[in-house]
Order: structure tokens, then sequence, then C-alpha cells
């Protein structure tokens, strides 16, 4: 069973990792962290990046984690040693910043010069700084020639381990427009991980199909579903088959919902095969190969063992990696985020998964 805050140490050097975080939210204390990688030419637009719609009225981050009153947790390496890597004992923890909302700028080019002073942040003031930190190569979907781009250019540094954009987006990811993004991944061996951020801003569609929700908390309750459109589009498109390596990680989207969406495309494809001849293999099928989902925020039904049977039906044991969402509000920490799991299942979803997807050493 999983064990407590402060009764876990982390892996020896030469001894396989046990515990993986694969959100992790750093930030910057000043936006002159991020402008001081910016070309001249867009210097005087700052950091500008599209506020949230919905407002949470207890806050999005966690107050008790940051280094002073009036400071925002998550600011440095330092400290989120102390408020989360060493009080769990975590080997390695994935960095996904706060920026993929630059995917709803309708202004292609400042966005991926923000993305690349992103990166560059990133590689200079967060990587050297602590060995179990891993980075996210920020890249703008709406430009993909140029987000391919940034994938080759710091892809050659293997302390990133994966492409990141928003799950929001004025077309669904699968269309051949996005594919240049695709080939740089696959050719850096690179997995592509999708993050809401701000869903509903900019360029990107309603993050429903209803239209626009009327509240943080209508708005935070129907996320999975931008997430449900993305996945869907990129098996049916037949992504996975022009791109055989790819691998995509669904992050912070949940995951109650894929045995449905998994069911229903292997249902359909039965019937309909013939607008998808691409596809010689049931889609559950793809997905299990090459999709990876994150275990925050973690469905909690009123009786512990469904859960274990969603894990059963989605394959948890391929397709769950662990996430706590630090320093985020409804985070899930490594001690209470799952129930209690046989030791197998356990080993794979906090570590083992991410450890083959992300090819770290054991």
């Amino acid at each position: 069973m999983a064990q407590g805050a402060g009764e876990r140490t982390p892996s020896d050097p030469g001894e396989a990792p046990t515990l993986i975080d694969c959100d992790v939210h750093q930030s910057w204390a000043s936006d002159e962290e991020i402008r001081r990688h910016l070309p001249l030419e867009f210097d005087r637009y700052g950091v500008n990046l599209p506020n949230l719609l919905y407002n949470n009225p207890g806050g999005v981050m966690r107050e008790d984690a940051a280094p002073a009153e009036g400071e925002l947790p998550g600011t440095t390496p330092e400290n989120v040693a102390a408020e989360h890597l060493d009080p769990y004992g975590i080997d390695y923890a994935v960095l996904t910043g706060h920026a993929t909302n630059l995917a709803l700028l309708p202004n292609r080019r400042y966005a991926a010069a923000l993305a690349r002073a992103y990166n560059a942040w990133v590689q200079e003031d967060w990587l050297p700084a602590d060995d179990r930190l891993l980075g996210s190569i920020l890249v703008p979907p709406q430009a993909p020639e140029a987000a391919a781009d940034l994938i080759r250019e710091f892809g050659e540094d293997d302390r990133f381990v994966q492409v990141l954009m928003n799950t929001a987006s004025p077309r669904p990811y699968g269309q051949s427009f996005y594919w240049p993004i695709y080939e740089a991944a696959a050719e850096m061996d690179l997995p592509v991980a999708m993050h809401p951020h701000h869903d509903g801003l900019g360029i990107s569609n309603p993050p429903s199909g209803a239209g626009y929700p009327g509240s943080y908390f209508e708005w935070h309750n129907i996320l999975p579903a931008v997430v449900m459109g993305q996945l869907n589009s990129l098996v049916t498109e037949g992504v996975f088959v022009e791109y055989p390596d790819l691998d995509v990680v669904c992050i912070e989207g949940g995951f109650g919902w894929v045995p449905h969406l998994l069911w229903r495309m292997d249902k359909n494809w039965k019937g309909l095969r013939s607008q998808t001849p691409w596809l010689e293999r049931p889609p559950s099928e793809y997905v299990i190969e090459h999709v990876r989902f994150t275990s925050q925020p973690i469905e909690e039904p009123e009786r512990p063992e469904h859960l274990r049977q969603i894990f059963e039906m989605m394959h948890a044991e391929e397709t769950l990696l662990f996430s706590s969402d630090f320093p985020h509000w409804d985070g899930d920490s490594p001690d209470h985020g799952l129930p209690p799991l046989d030791d197998d299942l356990e080993s794979r979803i906090f570590a083992e998964n991410a450890r083959e997807l992300y090819d770290l050493p054991r």
C-alpha cells in the first residue's frame, strides 16, 4: 500500500524510481524572468497571456505552500523541493508550468516567441537546480512549423522529456494542420502532452459542446469534454497510424470517462469503419498502446471499489500515471490521491508507467 508522507525517501542511485509526479506547476515570481528571453521585437508585449473567464472564490493556489506571505508557491526550485519533493520522497517531477494558454493567442509569431522564452527560462533557471526536475517543451499549436522548430531545438536537451500544449484549440488536434508537431516529436522520441488552461478563451472554441459555462464550478466540471474531443480526433484522423511511435499524455483531464469513450469508438468503428480505412485495429487498441492519462483530478465515487473497476476497464496498469497538480487547490498528494492498490498496480501507476514513457533511468 502507498506509504505516507515522511515514511518514504527517494530511491537510491541505481535503484528504480518508485514515485514520479507527472504534473507539477512551477511559476515565475516576476514577468522579467520570462521577458529577458524575448526578442526585442516582442519585448514591449511582455508576458501577455489570456486571463481565466471564471473565478474560483477560494483562489487557485495553495497558500500554505507559499514561501512567504503574499508570495506564490512554486516560484523557485527550492520551494517546490521543500514543499513537495522532499516531504514525499519524489524521485522525478515533470514540470508543466502555467503558460499553455499561449495557445489561445491570435498572434502566432508572438506565441512562438513567448514559448521559446518560456522554454529557455525552464532550461536555465529550473532544470540545473535539481536533478529531480524534468522539463516539458512548451509549443504554440496554432503555429505548427514554429512548434516543430522548438521541439527540435530544445529536444536536444535530454532533461526535456515531453512536448506540451493546451487542450483548447480552434480545430481538433487530429487534423493534418498539426502534424508537423507530431512529426518533430516522433523524430525526437518525445511524447506530446495536452493540458487544460483557460479553455474557451482567445482563438479556442467554447469549453463545452453546449457553449460557455456560467461559473467556475460549471466550467471545472466539464473540462474532460475537451480532452475527449481531442483524443477522439487524434485516433480517428489516424495520427497514431501515421506516427506509430508517437505517444500522447492527457494531463488533468480526468479518466473516469475513458472506458465509455473506448467502448463507444469500438462499437461505432464496427459499423462505420469505411470512413476511417486507415484504422486497421479497433480504436481502443490505439489508445491503450499510445495514450496515457494522469491521475489528478481523481474521481471520487462513494464506493472505492468502483474506482478500482475503472482502473481495470481502462487498463490502468499500462495507461495511468500519478500526478499531484502541485501547488493547486485541488491537488492530490501521494498519500491520499489514490485508493489502496495491490503492489503491482501501485508500482505501475506511481512510477513504472512514467519511467517507461519518459525513458528514465532505473
